[in-house]
């Protein structure tokens, strides 16, 4: 069953046109959710997320003191969103983007090409990364670490391919964070009892982003810092807010409804119960996006 999609999709008409299905994207052990995330609804999310949060994220990327002719890695690209963002910030870098899928690496390569050689795309597996060790001044990962099984593997990947005292941003999402008006339907345990069950089924951990910092403590890394950023009614244009429940809906929806045994239409009606609350004023909710940062010790 395909959902009815909401929200716009990006502005870029090259993006519009470009979006694969993902149908015949088979899951694995270290990618279980290759369906989900390969879907044409995980394009629109992504850009409703970095519309969404990047405008507030930017300004944490300070904290690092990194300028000049950097080696930057981003880490589940998907459609290259935050890549391009990226190379804008760092006009003097070198971007290389890996993501698993490669219909979200089309796209990518596709809406990138006004930075010529200074981004590369590349199919890769976050668990063993294709690179030397000490390759990477930044390494850059977004909503990846809810995605994978045992991201701490990852996690020492990462720890591998970044250059002694170089940074790592962490954007590590956490199903506990969201808060929506409660009317005949309760989306507090609506997160609790659908996405949490969903992702514990596939071995995935929906509270990542609370267990992040424990993480990289122990796998070594220094001036640890947990920012949130706050996509909420008052700071978000509300259609960028409900456009990525939106996404989620159509993207998750059968997915959740299987794991729970719920009925699909049940699912599909919390989700635009959500989604309607946010779409009216005066009406408030707030998702708090955990970002954490650490460098690795010279």
């Amino acid at each position: 069953m395909r959902l009815d999609t909401r929200g716009r999709m990006d502005d870029n008409p090259k993006l519009r046109s470009k979006i694969p299905q993902a149908a015949s994207v088979m899951k694995d052990n270290r990618n279980p959710q290759a369906e989900q995330m390969g879907d044409a609804a995980m394009a629109r999310t992504l850009t409703h997320q970095a519309d969404a949060i990047w405008p507030q994220e930017q300004a944490l990327f300070e904290r690092y003191g990194l300028a000049g002719p950097l080696h930057i890695l981003d880490l589940g690209c998907g459609t290259g969103e935050i890549t391009r963002r990226l190379a804008q910030r760092y006009p003097q870098a070198l971007l290389t983007g890996i993501d698993i899928l490669p219909q979200n690496l089309a796209v990518a390569r596709e809406v990138s090409t006004d930075y010529g050689a200074r981004i590369t795309y590349a199919e890769g597996d976050a668990f063993a990364l294709a690179h030397e060790d000490a390759s990477f001044d930044l390494v850059v990962c977004r909503h990846m670490s809810q995605a994978v099984p045992d991201f701490a593997h990852v996690l020492d990947e990462i720890t591998r391919v970044l250059r002694p005292g170089g940074w790592l941003h962490l954007l590590s999402e956490d199903y506990g964070m969201l808060h929506m008006p409660r009317g005949e339907r309760d989306p507090d345990r609506f997160w609790l009892d659908n996405p949490m069950v969903f992702l514990d089924s596939v071995g995935c951990d929906g509270r990542i982003g609370r267990h992040t910092p424990p993480l990289m403590e122990r796998a070594g890394y220094r001036d640890l810092a947990m920012d949130y950023v706050v996509v909420d009614t008052l700071r978000v244009p509300r259609a960028t807010f409900a456009g990525i429940i939106a996404a989620w809906r159509d993207g998750f929806a059968e997915a959740l409804a299987q794991a729970t045994g719920r009925e699909l239409v049940e699912v599909v009606a919390d989700f635009d119960a959500m989604i309607t609350a946010i779409e009216t004023p005066p009406q408030y909710a707030v998702w708090h996006v955990p970002v954490a940062s650490g460098r690795k010790p010279d």
